[in-house]
């Protein structure tokens, strides 16, 4: 009865693929369905155990071994009944649903040697959190297309607690791992389910096309040590709306590689719709745009944006030797309440890969629109620091934050080497973001910065 309900749960969603243009807008309104897999098994059928202690690796292994058979039958699914399923690092193959019951937990293991080490990807050049190789992930998927990992409301827990500590102590031998990756791939969906307690980053599609993450949960603690919820890494065509996502370090953050290396491999993140989302982020920012954004990060619609208890709302980060741009965005219709600093823009961001970058890489920002944002017990409006002689340009109107009474008028905003407009902003933006007294028009109001701008608070 449980594997046709699972059958039942699957019948609700078609897995063709909608070609897409450059609309953001249009990237959540085709919902990709998936028909039931005409062949299904448990986990249980190759030996799995449920008890949060029996080691479940091959298992896993063995049972996505054998449905890659299918693949060209209709494909399948792996069905995870209730439990605690125990299990090292393991690779999802094509046309296959990983599909979690109500009640079933899928546990990394705190062993690092049952995680597996890979290369550092193309576009980054090494690991994010130390030179050389980076750990795999929990869940992961290399080259694939038609792949779901959804569920009755199932959880997968990475148990990051020694992760997080590895990394504060700075013994780890490589870079965290996430908890689920795709590479490469196309047709992916992600629904269903809660996220628990990531390495690091929970749920990273990086260099795929067509990406639905829906309906899902992800909860790492304020502690946690630059943990992030969904992370779309020069990845196009992507929808992630009706989650709750509350992490250490940001909710939902947009990237498309590091410095020269993402020069080269040159694939940015593009038609990426957010929308109906509630994000919490405990000592980074609700959503972000980079800092690493060398191969471009263009056409993004966030909307209907719910942010509470975070440090920050909205950032862009970028800087000197990153190149790329960030370029056409627009974030709209969002509730802030609780939150240090509603806006940031920072081009100081001096992490780099490697001595082999190029200075004179110089990012751009421009499109940018911030629209219709409420806020109340907000400390600071908006900081924007841009880059000299490469001034970032912004659009914004419709916002009214309430200060609290941390915030004084001379600090509500800040603003160096950025250009822009508004129209009904409060409190008053900085002289650089005014729009002009003779023109109804934000487009004709952009006024340029002096040099001699006061540094961002970060």
């Amino acid at each position: 009865m449980k594997m046709l309900v699972a059958l039942l749960l699957l019948s609700a969603l078609s897995n063709a693929i909608v070609v897409l243009g450059n609309d953001s807008k249009e990237q959540c309104s085709h919902k990709p369905k998936l028909d039931p897999r005409p062949h299904s098994v448990s986990i249980v059928e190759f030996g799995a155990v449920g008890d949060g202690k029996t080691l479940n690796t091959g298992a896993f292994q063995n049972a996505i071994f054998y449905l890659n058979s299918f693949a060209d039958k209709g494909g399948a699914q792996l069905y995870v009944p209730p439990g605690k399923w125990l299990t090292g690092s393991f690779n999802l193959t094509s046309h296959l649903t990983l599909f979690l019951e109500k009640d079933a937990i899928i546990l990394g293991s705190q062993n690092p040697d049952h995680w597996g080490v890979t290369d550092p990807l193309p576009s980054y050049g090494r690991g994010i959190d130390v030179p050389g190789s980076r750990y795999r992930s929990l869940i992961n998927g290399y080259n694939l297309s038609d792949v779901v990992i959804t569920g009755n409301d199932g959880t997968i827990d990475g148990q990051g607690s020694y992760w997080w500590d590895s990394f504060l102590t700075h013994t780890l031998n490589h870079s965290r791992p996430n908890l689920v990756e795709i590479v490469e791939s196309v047709g992916v969906v992600v629904s269903n389910l809660t996220f628990l307690n990531a390495p690091a980053y929970t749920i990273h599609p990086v260099y795929c096309s067509h990406v639905l993450v829906q309906n899902i949960s992800a909860y790492s603690p304020p502690s946690s040590p630059y943990t992030i919820g969904i992370v779309p890494d020069s990845s196009d065509h992507m929808c992630i709306e009706n989650c709750n996502i509350s992490m250490g370090y940001d909710a939902i953050t947009l990237k498309s590689g590091w410095d020269e290396h993402g020069i080269k491999y040159n694939r940015p993140t593009t038609c990426v719709h957010i929308k109906q989302v509630n994000l919490q982020a405990s000592t980074g920012s609700a959503v972000a745009f980079g800092s690493e954004m060398s191969g471009g990060i263009s056409h993004v619609l966030a909307e209907h944006l719910d942010i509470k208890n975070s440090f920050t709302g909205i950032v862009f980060r970028t800087a000197p030797g990153r190149g790329g741009y960030i370029k056409n965005i627009e974030v709209s219709s969002v509730e802030m309440e609780n939150i240090h600093t509603a806006f940031i823009a920072s081009g100081q961001y001096e992490s780099h890969p490697d001595e082999e970058y190029d200075p004179s890489a110089l990012p751009i920002l421009e499109q940018i629109t911030i629209n219709n944002v409420v806020g109340v017990n907000i400390t600071v409006a908006g900081s924007f620091t841009g880059i000299e002689n490469t001034p970032f340009e912004f659009t914004l109107s419709e916002i009214s934050l309430s200060l609290n009474s941390a915030s004084t008028s001379t600090s509500a905003w800040v603003c160096s080497d950025v250009v822009g407009s508004s129209k009904s902003v409060s409190p008053e933006p900085c002289p650089e973001l005014k729009s002009s007294s003779d023109s109804n028009s934000l487009s004709s109001s952009i006024t340029t910065l002096s040099s001699k701008g006061s540094a961002s608070y970060l």
